[in-house]
């Protein structure tokens, strides 16, 4: 029971932060690199899934971070983890991202990834959109949560 109450708090906190209207899209300079890592990693990954898919893979990273003792953006920018980093991008090759209407509340959740509840994904540290062929690693696996076209799986 804690834990659903601790998981709605952060969920309304998140939610509460990006209604005050403080994050706007064009404003991103007031964002460090750490945190526009993130964002751009939550918009690229989740932007059409709606702000629980923002939230979810928001939550991937934070389990990874935990996980593998890294900071967040460590976690976005290792090759191969996140399909929209592939190819070596750069932050400024995905910049334009930040702009985009879903951009405020995922920049809202980069500001606060260190709150966000792990336990919302069932503490998932991989996920696939379910429009992709099954890729090797979910071969098998039974997935812990779906939320719209991502599937979340704990590894």
């Amino acid at each position: 029971m804690k834990r659903k109450i601790y998981t709605g708090l952060i969920w309304l906190l998140a939610l509460s932060l990006w209604a005050d209207g403080e994050y706007s899209a064009h404003k991103t300079f007031g964002l460090n690199r750490e945190e526009k890592i993130i964002a751009i990693t939550i918009l690229a990954e989740a932007r059409g899934e709606g702000e629980k898919g923002m939230y979810a893979v928001a939550a991937v990273i934070a389990q990874r971070a935990f996980e593998r003792k890294r900071t967040p953006s460590e976690i976005c920018l290792k090759p191969y983890q996140f399909s929209c980093w592939n190819g070596y991008k750069k932050v400024k090759d995905l910049e334009h991202l930040l702009k985009v209407p879903q951009a405020k509340y995922a920049i809202a959740l980069a500001k606060n990834i260190k709150l966000i509840s792990r336990d919302f994904i069932g503490y998932a540290n991989h996920y696939h959109n379910n429009k992709i062929k099954l890729p090797y690693w979910a071969k098998g696996k039974k997935p812990v949560k779906v939320i719209g076209n991502h599937i979340f799986y704990k590894l």
